[in-house]
């Protein structure tokens, strides 16, 4: 064998060794934050219930996992779905992080899996109104070595923006469950403007009579109630 291919050979191997293998971790690790995500939620949704079963019966408190890397808490009016991604991501060179001492470190360290939040209104998959939209309330990125940041604006943007000095917790992912929670309770459906559902066809109409199609969606971004953009407001 020629020492090219030799060469080769050996770099091949070297990526297999290092940065497949990275990647495995950060894909296992991340596996590993979202099973405890589902038990924070399973956890969270049985201690409410059991709060809440005589406040007002109308408060419906369920859980619901129809995929493997999916899960719905639903809490009254409102629905969280986590749905984490199967592949493993790196960050554009210009991202905050790689100025951290910790990237600079070692630069695999900011490979990361991402474990997506959506908000959506509960009505959504009641009516089966397939046209409604959901908003991202959160992104947690976690990294071979279990330690996480998180995206979002208004709180957990803020307290968790940077690579965690220690592994994601239990304790800490239950901490974020509730704080989403308290979140989407406090996010409120907006009439939409007069001049954007003044028309209307006779087909719009027929359809939307037939399924309560009628397209909805909260405001997007995260932060608090006293926070929000104009700009962030849906109306369809």
């Amino acid at each position: 064998m020629s020492d090219l291919l030799n060469s080769q050979k050996e770099k091949i191997v070297k990526l297999l060794s290092e940065k497949s293998v990275m990647k495995q971790d950060v894909f296992n690790n991340t596996i590993a934050a979202f099973d405890m995500i589902k038990l924070c939620v399973n956890e969270i949704a049985v201690d409410l219930i059991k709060e809440t079963e005589n406040i007002d019966k109308r408060i419906n408190i369920a859980v619901s996992e129809s995929k493997k890397y999916s899960t719905q808490l639903k809490v009254a009016g409102d629905v969280l779905e986590f749905f984490m991604h199967t592949n493993v991501f790196e960050f554009d060179k210009s991202h905050q992080m790689f100025k951290t001492g910790y990237i600079k470190q070692n630069d695999y360290n900011s490979y990361c899996g991402i474990i997506n939040v959506y908000n959506f209104l509960a009505d959504s998959f009641k009516y089966n109104r397939l046209n409604d939209l959901g908003s991202l309330v959160c992104r947690i990125f976690v990294n071979r070595e279990m330690r996480f940041f998180i995206e979002a604006k208004g709180s957990l943007g803020i307290k968790y923006s940077t690579f965690s000095s220690e592994p994601l917790s239990h304790e800490q992912l239950c901490e974020i469950v509730n704080e989403l929670i308290m979140y989407v309770i406090s996010y409120d459906l907006f009439t939409p403007p007069y001049d954007t559902v003044k028309e209307v066809t006779v087909n719009e109409i027929q359809e939307k009579v037939s399924s309560i199609n009628l397209r909805t969606g909260k405001r997007l971004g995260y932060g608090t109630s006293a926070s929000y953009d104009d700009d962030a407001n849906l109306y369809t």
